[in-house]
């Protein structure tokens, strides 16, 4: 299932992820209150929990987030690790977002690479 996700969507190292929020992707955080407050959040990301994403991204419901419920825009996920922002960015393809994609190697590579954190406590 995991492969079948991965095959039709839009992967990014964390470098690239940059880059891309640079120039008016959406990062959208799916991890936990406190993962977040654990290691802090990429500094322009907006944060939805993994369980309520497609109420919050599909725009015909009643609970989307307006940030996030366009379909045309570019859309990057971000979990820890980079296997359930897989799936869900699959997911959103299914809601008509062809620009969907996830952060490959999650959190944890962002980290590792040092990029740019939004320190725990300052994080939404």
């Amino acid at each position: 299932m995991l492969d079948a996700a991965r095959d039709r969507i839009q992967r990014a190292t964390p470098e690239q992820a940059e880059r891309a929020a640079s120039g008016g992707a959406l990062l959208v955080d799916l991890r936990c209150p406190g993962e977040r407050e654990r290691t802090g959040m990429i500094p322009n990301s907006i944060a939805i929990g993994r369980s309520v994403l497609e109420w919050r991204a599909d725009p015909a419901s009643p609970w989307r987030d307006e940030r996030l419920a366009q379909p045309e825009q570019r859309v990057l996920l971000v979990c820890e690790d980079g296997w359930s922002s897989s799936l869900a960015a699959a997911s959103l393809r299914d809601l008509g977002f062809r620009r969907a994609g996830d952060v490959d190697g999650g959190m944890t590579r962002w980290l590792a690479e040092g990029r740019p954190v939004v320190p725990p406590g300052d994080a939404g």
